[in-house]
């Protein structure tokens, strides 16, 4: 094969996993957005370079930009060279993209490739690649013959229990970890941001392309929006349909296992009152000052059950039978307390359950 090679995301995919490296050499922003799985940000102009050369493309002419702009993608891949390919053997293999495989990636594939190694440049570069992934979104859900979701009230453990079963080996789908978010006014992680959504369905994408489609998969029950993002709308209309098991925890051990999950709030409550107001809306001003006055004194437990009887069972009963068709007939799963022997005991009675009820 001659190098470099210009390879479609469809004949790269299969061996994805096998590159020494994934270079994508668009500029850090674009990067921060979303990439292709495992990559590295190397780029050959940085997100301040690529503006000066499109300005000037544009105000002065295509020749004095492509003069300024081989001269900065020169120093940038000689930088990369030295910084972090030198130690690299002669069967070194990367792949490397840029946005739709053009003139980045080509500088920086032709000049790996001078060198000795065989670079493989991914033809039509990330927009293909996310070309793919949509494709993929609308299709990969219906492959799967047979999902179970978790449903249950704020607090139930369900988001615990995805965690347990994907440590006994299940294959699960968790959104909010994949959204970085909890899925409710309060459901923001602390120090954390969530993705983007290109990112959000990269790694959705990631995670369905690698499971077995024989195979049970569980899920939580989520509204069309997790935080900000979408749950693409083919995994949303499988959810929907599937057979669902109800988890059940009494209000005590809900209202401790959400004192351990929001302890961001807990410990500030200035923060937890800006988040209440938001739901002036809905309960009025005089509820909110109530809450509010329960989180300033400290009385969290106190807070935490009023918010729970009073906001969220009555708005979650209403979603999970408007929006999960299968609800009404959704199999008990009770959990005794919230140790970790009471996830994992619930986590295989679940699985032996589901393994028996999943078609052949």
């Amino acid at each position: 094969m001659k190098y470099p090679a210009v390879l479609p995301f469809a004949e790269i995919l299969p061996r994805l996993h096998q590159f020494d490296a994934i270079i994508d050499v668009r500029s850090p922003s674009e990067f921060a957005e979303d990439h292709l799985p495992g990559a590295i940000n190397l780029p050959v102009l940085d997100d301040d370079e690529r503006i000066t050369v499109g300005t000037l493309y544009k105000q002065t002419s295509a020749f004095e930009a492509k003069k300024l702009g081989a001269a900065l993608v020169a120093k940038n891949i000689a930088r990369h060279i030295e910084t972090h390919f030198l130690g690299h053997p002669q069967d070194w293999q990367p792949l490397v993209y840029c946005w739709r495989g053009g003139n980045r990636s080509g500088s920086m594939a032709h000049i790996l490739a001078r060198i000795g190694w065989p670079v493989v440049q991914l033809d039509g570069g990330y927009k293909e690649y996310r070309r793919h992934v949509n494709a993929e979104l609308a299709t990969l859900p219906g492959a799967f013959n047979f999902i179970n979701v978790l449903c249950g009230p704020t607090g139930s453990g369900k988001s615990r229990l995805l965690q347990v079963l994907h440590r006994q080996g299940a294959q699960v789908i968790d959104l909010e970890q994949l959204a970085a978010h909890r899925g409710s006014v309060l459901g923001g992680l602390p120090q954390e941001d969530q993705p983007s959504q290109k990112a959000f369905e990269s790694g959705l994408w990631q995670q369905l392309r690698t499971f077995d489609a024989g195979k049970p998969v569980f899920i939580e029950s989520e509204s069309k929006k997790v935080g900000r993002l979408r749950v693409p709308d083919a995994l949303m209309d499988k959810m929907r349909a599937a057979d669902c098991t109800a988890v059940q925890l009494d209000t005590a051990h809900r209202v401790q296992l959400l004192m351990e999950d929001y302890d961001h709030f807990v410990g500030d409550p200035e923060k937890l009152n800006t988040q209440l107001a938001l739901l002036t809306q809905l309960h009025g001003r005089e509820k909110i000052a109530r809450w509010q006055q329960l989180a300033s004194a400290g009385q969290m437990a106190e807070l935490v059950e009023e918010l729970l009887v009073q906001h969220y069972d009555p708005a979650y009963l209403q979603s999970i039978k408007r929006n999960f068709s299968r609800y009404a007939q959704a199999a008990p799963l009770p959990l005794a307390d919230i140790s970790e022997d009471a996830f994992e005991q619930a986590a295989r009675s679940l699985c032996a359950i589901v393994n028996d009820e999943a078609p052949l």
